[in-house]
């Protein structure tokens, strides 16, 4: 199967990235434990109690470009606070919550929901994305709904894509955020497939926490995959982009 140009692009960037990203870390010798050190405070002093700044991408590999986790009980003030306090640590190119709704990348923190979302919810206001009951397996249907989506998304590809799994009341609490979780991973990987990069993917579930409003929580109707998509801005340069650079 012939290589589409567009995915040759990406994966010699990812190269090119990952190669200079290598050539930086040996050139300084715990950089990234600099980082977290210091992202650690400046998290402390902007008030974000219960968030940690994780520097590992979903390889497992360093990365200078952190995820937020934690500090769900924190109004949105502080939450843009703090990612703009670990934004301005030295050497940080860019920062954005695990859940995906605000990055700090530019000047200002910005979170912009694009007209890509507005398409999407178009689509999904009649019809839903449907699982097998109690489980993660797509049916048919929403297969060729998840090409609808993939085709609405794609203009606004570079913008962070949050999925959001929702189950309703049955069952228990642990196993609903699982399952919601593993059901919003199973979309991800389903526009993956459908040509999105997962790099701008963010996954996550919650369970039965979220219930449409005007539904009891016990409808099946709150069994559901919700999607927000952000703004994001160019990354800031930095020198460990440039290997060798003073």
């Amino acid at each position: 199967m012939p290589i589409r140009p567009s995915f040759a692009i990406l994966a010699g960037a990812v190269v090119c990235v990952a190669s200079a990203y290598a050539l930086a870390e040996r050139a300084a010798p715990g950089f990234v434990e600099r980082l977290e050190t210091q992202s650690d405070a400046a998290i402390a002093d902007a008030g974000g109690e219960g968030v940690s700044a994780r520097f590992v991408n979903i390889n497992g590999s360093p990365t200078r470009h952190p995820v937020l986790e934690g500090g769900e009980a924190l109004n949105e003030a502080t939450r843009a606070r703090v990612a703009r306090a670990v934004y301005d640590v030295p050497g940080v190119g860019g920062v954005v919550w695990s859940d995906g709704t605000l990055r700090a990348e530019s000047d200002e923190p910005t979170y912009q929901p694009l007209h890509c979302q507005e398409d999407v919810e178009g689509l999904l206001r009649t019809r839903s994305i449907r699982f097998e009951e109690a489980s993660s397996a797509l049916l048919p249907a929403s297969r060729i709904l998840l090409d609808e989506v993939a085709e609405a998304l794609r203009p606004c590809l570079g913008s962070i894509i949050a999925i959001t799994g929702h189950t309703d009341k049955a069952g228990t609490e642990p196993g609903n955020l699982a399952l919601s979780m593993e059901r919003a991973r199973v979309v991800r990987e389903a526009l993956v497939r459908r040509g999105i990069p997962r790099d701008g993917l963010r996954a996550s579930g919650v369970g039965s926490s979220r219930p449409v409003e005007g539904l009891a929580p016990s409808d099946p109707a709150n069994r559901r995959i919700e999607f927000s998509v952000i703004r994001t801005e160019p990354l800031r340069p930095t020198p460990v982009d440039t290997p060798g650079a003073r």
